[in-house]
């Protein structure tokens, strides 16, 4: 009997079913978590849309009434508590832009990038049976959806959701709320506990990733053979457990500042409107809890595009049968990303007062970790010239991902300098920077991994014509929402205008008021910028349509390996099974040995045994 078919009995034959409950919704098999992750922050990440759609209408019409097709959500209590004659007011905008920020990133693309991604293809890729911890692995994603649902069950409470930006700044984010007896059941309370709980979960998943990276990998699998997937994945895993503890202490001691009246981030001598010179113990530092934000802050901004990167690389050598350009530099640029990404946080608190020696330390910090990237990008820029491009619904979006997040990457240099940042700091400016690195740049990236894994997944592929009405759409609207936002930046539009600086126009005809007649000049883009977010959300519907029913109704797969591609997660059975494999998987050569001279077909898979020994000894 053949290893192929042995292995596969002792796989398959001895393992009993789990039942519903331990198969889909309690299971430990890292695919199905994978998905679990996947469904879980789509639906958190079309919630978070919403909010911004929302938004987008309290800036263009700011004195209409939210229309019934976006009010409809909501019930008739909760309007009357949190809409004024059913327009947004600047309270109601302020919590949802704290909970847009919010969900977007750590309830949405984190978990979307390194909880689904990498929870159903890292093991593949390294030919593991499972991660190596499958119990803390379900442990993981359930504290992640627990933390999700208190953040976002807090919109129902008496005092609403958090309402002090997604940064949670104190002092601030110390007083919000105020008003509530019980500062446990207030939504900033809330957001705090959820972000202690999204944390965990976190740290969880990277000692899991961490572990079997090193500690699984199949036979011949050597450092330099792992695939550039999972070489993101592992320093992703390292950014989350280095940077999220220092977040988790801050998250901590600024819940005992609201409930157990500690003064941690609170200074003496606070003064409000509404309470006079604030009862505080004080002798706090609200600059501290800065730091320990945007020392979490900025390499999220890695672990949110690592897995990007990922998955664009995986399919710009399938869709070109060429070898991935400068791989080992690649690999070496994203370490020394993760390493530059620890070092360049204060670029955020510019408006603090730092002095000249500090600022320009991370200036030049700020500067240098550009150049990993843009080494990273060019390889993926040189590995399309002279490839066999094959425009396949996943190389769209790869395509389309490398311009877009070009775009944002060279609009953030300007910022790393604290002389233009003074101007730019707060304004429309950097909303716009960093949106085109994370809409238009990342969600490109994971639209191209959702459409290239979908068969393996499924055994099916995605509607081509469906990926068509989503891809031309998306790209035009991203556009269209986000570049107008770096025109009114510069113009010196705040990003916290929750009338999208309507109240200036009355100031206009006032020939003194330079600024009024520089609004009234560009708050038309205001409409044209909401007019696109809207119809990127009819965008996504073909996506929706695609993604569940081409589940049933899409073309079937003819092979386990339908795009003809070299890693070891096409070697396993569509979909793959209880431990993956059916035979015992041995790593042979690279992951990208593409059209090679001599070879049978222009891909040699890394699992394929050479005809000649000594042929891929130097991979």
């Amino acid at each position: 009997m053949s290893a192929h078919a042995t292995s596969h009995t002792g796989h398959d034959d001895h393992h009993h079913d789990p039942g519903f409950l331990r198969k889909y919704v309690f299971s430990t098999d890292h695919k199905m978590i994978g998905i679990q992750y996947g469904i879980t922050a789509m639906l958190f990440l079309a919630f978070g849309f919403y909010l911004m759609m929302v938004m987008r209408w309290s800036i263009a019409y700011p004195h209409q009434p939210l229309p019934e097709w976006m009010s409809w959500i909501f019930t008739d209590t909760w309007k009357a508590r949190w809409l004024q004659d059913g327009k947004v007011t600047g309270e109601t905008y302020n919590m949802f832009g704290a909970m847009h920020g919010t969900i977007m990133v750590f309830l949405g693309i984190v978990p979307l990038g390194f909880g689904a991604f990498g929870n159903y293809v890292t093991p593949l890729q390294i030919g593991a049976p499972d991660m190596a911890f499958p119990r803390l692995n379900m442990m993981s994603y359930w504290v992640y959806l627990a933390g999700g649902l208190i953040m976002c069950a807090s919109f129902f409470m008496e005092s609403g959701a958090a309402k002090s930006g997604w940064t949670n700044y104190s002092p601030l984010a110390g007083f919000a709320d105020g008003q509530i007896v019980n500062q446990w059941l207030a939504g900033q309370t809330q957001w705090l506990i959820g972000l202690v709980l999204l944390i965990t979960s976190s740290l969880l998943g990277s000692v899991n990733f961490i572990t079997t990276i090193i500690n699984l990998r199949a036979r011949g699998m050597t450092w330099m053979r792992m695939p550039f997937l999972v070489w993101s994945m592992l320093v992703t895993a390292f950014l989350l457990l280095l940077a999220f503890p220092p977040l988790e202490a801050a998250g901590i001691m600024q819940l005992m500042d609201r409930v157990a009246h500690s003064s941690f981030f609170m200074p003496s001598g606070l003064f409000t409107k509404s309470e006079g010179l604030a009862d505080l113990s004080g002798g706090g530092s609200p600059l501290l809890f800065q730091h320990l934000f945007w020392f979490l802050g900025h390499p999220e901004v890695y672990v949110l595009l690592l897995p990007a990167f990922a998955c664009v690389a995986e399919i710009i050598p399938v869709f070109t049968r060429k070898p991935l350009w400068g791989y080992k530099p690649m690999v070496y640029s994203v370490i020394v990303l993760g390493f530059l990404s620890f070092i360049v946080w204060a670029h955020h608190m510019y408006m603090t007062g730092m002095g000249p020696v500090v600022s320009t330390f991370f200036q030049t910090t700020t500067v240098l970790i550009s150049v990993p990237s843009v080494i990273i990008i060019t390889a993926m820029l040189i590995s399309l010239w002279g490839g066999s491009i094959r425009f396949t619904p996943p190389m769209m979006w790869a395509c389309a991902f490398i311009p877009m997040f070009g775009i944002g990457g060279l609009t953030g240099l300007p910022l790393a300098f604290n002389l233009a940042d003074l101007h730019l700091h707060d304004t429309y400016y950097v909303i716009g920077h960093f949106h085109y690195v994370v809409a238009p740049g990342i969600l490109f990236g994971f639209f191209a991994g959702v459409l290239h894994w979908y068969p393996k997944i499924t055994g099916r592929f995605m509607s081509p014509w469906l990926n068509q009405l989503h891809f031309w759409p998306s790209l035009i609207c991203m556009n269209v929402i986000f570049f107008p936002m770096l025109v009114q930046g510069m113009a010196g539009f705040h990003r916290r205008w929750y009338n999208g600086g309507d109240a200036y126009l009355a100031k206009a005809a006032d020939s003194a008021n330079v600024f009024g007649k520089t609004v009234a000049e560009w708050i038309d883009l205001n409409i044209l910028m909401s007019m696109g977010a809207w119809t990127l959300a009819v965008a996504q519907i073909p996506f929706i349509i695609n993604l569940l029913v081409s589940w049933k109704t899409g073309r079937k797969v003819t092979s386990d390996n339908p795009w003809q591609a070299t890693t070891l997660e096409w070697a396993t059975p569509t979909p793959p099974g209880h431990g993956n494999f059916t035979f015992e998987p041995s790593v042979y050569r690279g992951p990208y040995e593409y059209s090679r001279p001599g070879s049978e077909t222009d891909y040699m898979p890394q699992w394929e045994e050479p005809k000649t020994r000594g042929t891929d000894a130097a991979s």
